[in-house]
């Protein structure tokens, strides 16, 4: 079972390199090769992932003995769902990427960036050891970079390259101070392995230095409001399997990482700092909603509801309490999912249009493409947090939990961000109601002729993907025990360490 350890990451990343590399040779061979490589690599880590969720194999070798650095890979509850979602994804964003692969250069180039990027999201989950960590966390970076730059919107080359850029940037410069913040942690615990980092015993001061480092760094990265604003663009110009890669993995790697870097070794400076990160989580959730009452861009709209929710997930891990840690990992998996859908659902419907306006005349979606415009709707309806739906948990259990703030976190002030949090998802319903009726209702009513439309719903691979994430918002809403039973036991754990 050891074996499944390597093999989790290490598929998806030998693949993938060997499609980039083997660029000019595949040109000569047929997309199918591309897809069957990419499809396996990814099967086999789906496979893989499940295997060590049941067995939880450990392997723990001395890496770098200098820097106290070690090849630490395990998983425990608060990183298997994780790992299931991120390999589960994966395979969707293959089978998707061969209904609607994008122009701009070959399959092979397109399908090893997909899967460099979940290889390396797999094996920032699977790592116990921060440095490991950051070099697993780096390594999607310049295949996202590329799927943004490269296959991104067609129409302007310009935006594509800005999109790209600034993605670029504000992740370097996140992960540059979360390298500072780890070789802090490391130097001072004398390991950079998670046990002995969250066993080290770091001055109170110098925990609250480092937690302020590591928030900015992996904030950016989460993002946190206002470290947020390269999201939207990126979101916008990338392929919809970049965004939903970007959606469903690459936000959830920074709220991992505040879980195993910042809110376990650093309690103390955690406790200081959450009344200010909860704030502005609470503002990210303000601020997202409101953009998006008003944002004519549907993909666009989608990606900054995602800055919205992500201030959920913050809030919960700021609250310092066991519901609300819950909900944040529990709020990490919904987000990832519906988010995913969204993507799925919107970058069907923008190469079908051939834009995302929503200002554009249109007949209703109900009528064009009945398929497409359910999964819309489960969609949007679990995103405003709906009873019954995946969204819902995560949202209300992050309020519970930061109605009763842990430690001494002044419990005034969270009930207030718990407050306005609430009026965060009524924002969020706001919105949601607003594209379903634009889109699902359709807006050819004032008078205008509707654009001409090519006809065509969901079929084959993508009715595929759309069913599938559809399934699992409505599954994980009825039966949330799933997720919060796999988690728990991690969590009072993680709970203990905190109240050391």
């Amino acid at each position: 079972m050891v074996a499944a350890l390597f093999a989790a990451p290490l598929a998806p990343v030998v693949a993938g390199l060997a499609l980039v590399v083997g660029d000019r040779s595949f040109r000569s061979v047929s997309r199918l090769t591309a897809y069957i490589v990419s499809l396996a690599a990814t099967v086999v880590s789906l496979l893989a992932c499940a295997l060590i969720a049941y067995d939880r194999p450990v392997l723990d070798r001395s890496w770098v003995p200098e820097i106290g650095m070690r090849l630490h890979l395990e998983v425990d509850g608060i990183s298997v769902p994780l790992l299931l979602m991120t390999a589960a994804v994966g395979v969707l964003v293959v089978l998707h990427a061969r209904h609607e692969q994008p122009a701009g250069g070959t399959p092979a180039t397109f399908y090893g960036c997909l899967l460099l990027v979940i290889g390396g999201g797999i094996a920032t989950f699977l790592v116990q050891d921060a440095i490991s960590f950051f070099l697993a966390f780096e390594v999607v970076l310049v295949p996202m970079w590329v799927l943004i730059g490269r296959f991104g919107d067609r129409r302007s080359a310009r935006e594509r390259a800005r999109a790209a850029n600034t993605f670029v940037l504000y992740t370097v410069l996140g992960s540059t101070l979360m390298l500072v913040g780890i070789l802090t942690m490391t130097f001072a615990a004398g390991t950079s392995d998670f046990a002995g980092l969250a066993a080290a015993p770091i001055s109170p001061g110098k925990q609250t230095a480092v937690a302020a480092i590591l928030l900015v760094g992996l904030g950016i990265k989460v993002p946190m409001w206002p470290l947020h604003s390269w999201l939207p663009r990126a979101h916008t110009i990338a392929p919809t399997a970049g965004s939903m890669l970007l959606a469903a993995v690459l936000l959830k790697m920074g709220t991992y990482g505040v879980v195993r870097l910042v809110i376990a070794p650093l309690p103390q400076g955690v406790e200081r700092l959450a009344p200010y990160v909860g704030t502005l989580a609470v503002i990210g959730i303000i601020w997202g909603g409101l953009v998006c009452l008003v944002e004519r861009s549907l993909k666009r709209l989608v990606a900054w509801s995602s800055v919205a929710h992500m201030g959920f997930v913050l809030l919960g891990l700021m609250s310092g309490t066991t519901i609300g840690l819950q909900a944040a990992l529990f709020a990490n998996i919904a987000h990832g999912v519906i988010s995913a859908l969204l993507f799925a659902v919107v970058g069907g419907l923008k190469h079908r249009w051939g834009d995302d306006d929503l200002e554009t005349a249109r007949r209703s979606l109900r009528d064009v493409s009945p398929r497409l415009s359910l999964a819309l709707v489960i969609g949007f309806a679990a995103s405003m947090g709906l009873p019954g739906l995946t969204g819902f948990w995560g949202e209300v259990l992050a309020i519970f939990g930061a109605w009763t703030p842990g430690g001494d976190r002044p419990h005034g002030w969270f009930r207030v961000l718990a407050m306005f949090a609430s009026i965060g998802a009524v924002l969020a319903a706001g919105y949601a109601l607003r594209v379903l009726r634009i889109v699902w209702h359709g807006n050819a009513d004032g008078g205008l002729p509707p654009k001409p439309e090519p006809a065509g719903d969901a079929h084959g691979n993508e009715w595929l993907v759309t069913s599938v994430l559809s399934a699992a918002a409505v599954l994980l809403g009825v039966i949330p025990l799933i997720l919060l039973q796999t988690t728990s036991g991690a969590v009072d754990q993680l709970m203990a360490v905190i109240g050391r």
